[in-house]
């Protein structure tokens, strides 16, 4: 009787990140979507603003904008954040912390920097990470859930890393948020020569983004920035920092296989339930922000 070995996911395609501006003229780096890598099912779009120091008066958010068709993954790694939306939910993330709100049927959301940001400048890093819906749920309620820092596990392995678990499981940790399309979520900190080894079941889409630092994913050199997308034949993959200490994002997910239609803040299945997107988001269907 022989036993099994599964198989190591290779790396299908390194991607470099498009830069450009977003909200109130803020600078994101986005490895997806892109012209190279259009979407990495079930996950539409990644976004890093910063590490970067503002003075007093530069912090600038995201005004009020409509969402419907998927969720959105704001994590606050420094800095603050004052979310508030349509449906009455008012927080402030902070280092750390995050938020995910499921935009279902739709909202109006605004991201603004706290007025004592503002007003004292400082380091400013987060990703926002968004996440497709099923037809299913994408009519659902809209619903807002937060975690502070204290609320995310964290996982120190013998190899140097240190993983804040933000959704799904690894490593014996559980990440505190409840999502209806099934995904990991990982920020790995990996002290120079670390490593951290994962696994995605064999179908499922998974990629390491280097966040800050350079990596590896297997043998393959992961520059800071990039994104390796990989296969979905085999089911573990180990990522190395390559020198100095790292940071990456893992990703893994389930595809939905489902049409993508998208415009803007909407995602939805055809270009039909866009336009009504657009017409209900215009006759206030999706609610107003206060003022």
């Amino acid at each position: 009787m022989t036993s099994t070995v599964p198989a190591a996911r290779q790396v299908e395609r390194v991607v470099s990140p498009f830069h450009t501006y977003e909200g109130a003229g803020f600078p994101v780096r986005r490895p997806f979507p892109t012209g190279e890598l259009p979407f990495l099912d079930p996950f539409l779009m990644v976004d890093q603003v910063g590490p970067v120091d503002l003075a007093p008066g530069e912090a600038k958010g995201a005004p009020p904008h409509p969402h419907r068709g998927f969720a959105t993954i704001q994590y606050v790694i420094a800095g603050d954040i004052a979310n508030a939306d349509s449906r009455g939910h008012r927080a402030v993330v902070r280092a750390g912390g995050v938020q995910w709100l499921t935009a279902g049927s739709g909202i109006v959301h605004e991201a603004l920097p706290t007025e004592e940001f503002l007003a004292a400048g400082g380091r400013q890093h987060l990703l926002q990470i968004w996440v497709n819906l099923p037809a299913r749920h994408k009519w659902t309620e809209p619903v807002s859930q937060n975690a502070d820092a204290a609320d995310l596990p964290v996982v120190t392995t013998p190899d140097g890393a240190h993983l804040t678990v933000i959704a799904g499981t690894t490593h014996g940790a559980t990440g505190p948020f409840a999502s209806v399309t099934p995904v990991l979520v990982v920020h790995a900190r990996l002290a120079a020569g670390g490593r951290a080894a994962f696994t995605a079941p064999a179908g499922h889409n998974a990629a390491v983004y280097a966040m800050t630092g350079a990596a590896r994913v297997g043998d393959v050199p992961l520059p800071d920035g990039h994104l390796a997308a990989l296969d979905r034949d085999g089911e573990h993959f180990t990522v190395h920092a390559d020198g100095g200490p790292a940071e990456v994002l893992v990703l893994a997910g389930e595809p939905i296989g489902e049409p993508v239609a998208r415009s803007g803040p909407f995602v939805m299945n055809t270009a039909a339930e866009l336009r009504q997107a657009e017409k209900d988001f215009a006759l206030g269907r999706m609610g107003r922000m206060d003022g």
